[in-house]
């Protein structure tokens, strides 16, 4: 079979990194991305050979709205003669009805039900897989057809924490005499979902960096300017992507202002702490529910202190991998097994 997966964020590529492994042993599967975030980065350091296609088009609802149609024409020219059996993704607007118009099943994951372009896809997907804990009746005003609809077990990190290897984990090998580690992710600037602050974190990283090390993740050039400035100094801004395992393996609290790398560390133990700024999703709400993280949208120095004094780092959770494992196998299953 010939196998379309377009990438169009950083997180889609863990996501579909250990299937595009498996796929790619008896399928032939074609990389779409476009340059957002860190997407050509985590590409680049999977090993994976892929096609850009496209750009983002900033914040601006008029420029995100054309081109959106623009990379719709750039994808069907790329792909006319490419003869692809099956398409799929991970909150991809763009695939359901690249994949229409191109006559060929698609096959659609999303986790948010506040992504106004679920519309568009929810209309041309042939198949849609969300997470249990996601509301259907909070999707039905985004023209759901629950016909369509497969929920898959657990959340979507666990489709791909399940393979994650914490045997090292239980190993405690830092110096405890060095600074703890916190790794801060930023909000998600030019995100079509997200509506609210930015800039928000100045007094917070002022406030834990010269007591911890802090390491900043960012989402791109704009946000690295802008942190580059002299109050910011001595906070560690890696210049490429970083592995996942890396990042658990070296953090004692995770704090997060988007959704999936605060997600990835609750699961996998870390104490973590959600600062994200806009509504959170139903997964989220799952997650605290389970004490698994807190959300703390203005969140202080000082709390950052008293939680991490608190905490500790724990076993992933077994039910979530355990429900990832199971979610992975309907997603293959489905992908090349349902001829609709």
């Amino acid at each position: 079979m010939n196998i379309w997966i377009d990438l169009t964020n950083s997180p889609h590529v863990n996501f579909f990194a250990a299937m595009i492994h498996e796929l790619q042993a008896k399928h032939n599967v074609i990389l779409t991305c476009r340059p957002l975030a860190n997407t050509i980065d985590m590409l680049q350091l999977k090993g994976f050979q892929f096609h850009v296609v496209g750009k983002h088009y900033g914040a601006n609802k008029v420029k995100k709205m054309l081109g959106f149609i623009l990379r719709i024409l750039q994808l069907l020219l790329f792909l006319r003669k490419r003869e692809i059996d099956v398409a799929i993704s991970h909150s991809s607007f763009y695939s359901p009805v690249v994949a229409r118009l191109l006559g060929i099943r698609s096959i659609y994951l999303n986790d948010n039900e506040h992504a106004a372009g679920n519309i568009a896809s929810f209309l041309f997907a042939n198949q849609i897989m969300i997470p249990e804990y996601l509301s259907i009746d909070k999707l039905k005003s985004r023209w759901l057809n629950p016909d369509k609809i497969i929920q898959y077990h657990g959340i979507k990190e666990g489709v791909y924490l399940w393979t994650y290897d914490n045997s090292q984990n239980d190993k405690d090998t830092k110096d405890q005499n060095s600074p703890k580690s916190i790794y801060i992710r930023s909000e998600p600037w030019t995100a079509q979902y997200y509506k609210s602050k930015k800039n928000f974190m100045d007094e917070l990283l002022i406030g834990l960096k010269d007591k911890y090390r802090i390491i900043l993740l960012l989402r791109g050039e704009k946000q690295r300017q802008y942190y580059m400035q002299q109050k910011f100094k001595g906070i560690k801004i890696p210049e490429h992507s970083m592995e996942l395992s890396i990042i658990i393996d070296q953090c004692d609290l995770f704090i997060g202002a988007g959704g999936t790398m605060t997600r990835e560390a609750a699961i996998l133990g870390i104490p973590t702490i959600s600062i994200y700024q806009d509504k959170l999703l139903d997964v989220d709400k799952h997650l605290l529910r389970m004490g698994l993280m807190v959300h703390q949208t203005n969140l202080t120095a000082e709390f950052a202190e008293r939680y991490l004094e608190k905490n500790h780092r724990k076993p992933p959770n077994h039910d979530l991998l355990s429900k990832g494992k199971k979610a992975y196998s309907l997603i293959l299953k489905t992908l090349l097994e349902n001829p609709h």
